[in-house]
């Protein structure tokens, strides 16, 4: 009975000790998520609910993920989330809060604020993984050695779409832009697809109205849309100021895609694909609402972290950005082919969705589309198109 009561207390201190042990060994890797708050667009839909700071959400599920990986390879993950006010600025709460106390910051900004940031001396000895972004210039003439990027770029966005229009031998465009300066980076997006994939853009019209498209488009885009024969109508219109009330008001019955109609995009909430619906559904429940494209990229964003760090057993800055950017790294994305970061401009290289408001159409590269290394870089700014030097 005796060497029972003794054999017992041996077990539970090695237990202890192990554990404690185990617990003072532990990994840390601590993550900052710097975002900035919105104001809703004034011309915002009476349907549509405006979504607040965006990405949160998906980068807190990413952290759940992260530490449940840990569990088994002795890491921990944190998460420490920054918002700046509208009125705020963003590179003065990295000064202040972030600045030497991060390896790993996620940001959900807009591409000035985030440059800032990224040229700040305290930002070269850290990486930046940007899940708010869209901006060609970023990945090329403005890119930045310590800057990953992880939404898909507009050129990504028209590029598929232009190879879903060449299978569908819809080789004929009308294009109509809005005057916002992204609605013009999309269109020259959308004229560089058109190029690249030998498509006819017969007319391009700006749209000009001023008033409220809601009241006067019945019969005005009717009469806007007399040109000449076309098979398909692209829009750039990214602020949602007319776009949507093109469709089935146009002279001719034609399909309406770009950025409204068929969009090309990340996430949306008709994926239900390679294991998508899982996602779909553990986002849902925590945040009560769909999983928009910057959760998406923020939660890839974390897990990217956790990937590399889990791999290499370091929470160094160093192995985990060569990991990130090297051959070995593959992320799973739930959109069928693994996720990796192109090495020469720090853009994640991924499928690109093709979606109707109500359905999930296709998504792009399309089925025949052939590239040496990946088809994945059939979309945007291939390697001998880069403009990107912080690598060569």
């Amino acid at each position: 009975m005796l060497f029972k009561v003794i054999f017992h207390i041996l077990c539970f201190n090695f237990i202890f000790f192990f554990a404690t042990a185990s617990a003072k060994n532990k990994q840390v890797i601590d993550i900052v998520y710097l975002t900035q708050e919105k104001s809703p667009p004034h011309f915002l839909s009476n349907f549509d609910i405006f979504v607040k700071n965006k990405g949160i959400f998906g980068a807190e599920l990413a952290i759940s993920d992260n530490n449940t990986t840990g569990k088994f390879t002795n890491q921990q993950f944190n998460l420490k989330k920054l918002i700046v006010p509208e009125d705020g600025a963003a590179d003065d709460v990295f000064a202040k809060q972030i600045a030497g106390k991060y390896r790993y910051l996620v940001t959900v900004l807009p591409a000035e604020p985030l440059l800032k940031i990224a040229d700040l001396p305290a930002a070269q000895q850290m990486l930046i993984l940007d899940a708010g972004t869209t901006d060609d210039e970023l990945r090329n003439g403005q890119c930045r050695s310590n800057v990953l990027h992880l939404l898909p770029t507009r050129t990504m966005r028209t590029d598929a779409l232009a190879q879903y229009m060449m299978k569908k031998r819809w080789t004929k465009w009308f294009l109509v832009s809005g005057k916002a300066p992204e609605d013009l980076l999309f269109a020259e997006a959308i004229k560089r697809s058109a190029k690249r994939f030998n498509m006819d853009i017969v007319t391009e019209k700006p749209w000009e109205h001023t008033y409220d498209a809601r009241r006067t488009v019945q019969s005005d885009v009717a009469v806007f849309s007399q040109v000449d024969d076309y098979d398909v109508l692209v829009v750039a219109d990214e602020q949602g100021e007319f776009g949507e009330y093109l469709d089935y008001r146009t002279w001719l019955p034609r399909p309406v895609m770009g950025t409204q109609g068929l969009i090309a995009t990340s996430w949306h909430r008709t994926h239900e694909q390679w294991g998508a619906i899982q996602l779909q559904n553990r986002f849902k429940e925590k945040a009560g609402r769909w999983m928009e494209e910057e959760d998406y990229a923020a939660y890839l964003a974390i897990r990217a972290i956790g990937e590399a760090a889990t791999r290499t057993q370091t929470s160094e800055l160093n192995p985990v950005k060569t990991y990130l950017l090297g051959d070995k790294f593959a992320l799973q994305g739930y959109k069928g082919n693994p996720l990796s970061f192109r090495s020469w401009d720090g853009q994640l290289r991924q499928p690109v969705l093709l979606a109707a408001p109500q359905s999930l159409v296709t998504v792009a590269p399309i089925e025949g589309f052939l590239h040496p290394k990946s088809e994945l870089d059939t979309l945007g700014f291939d390697q001998p198109e880069s403009k990107c030097q912080w690598n060569h």
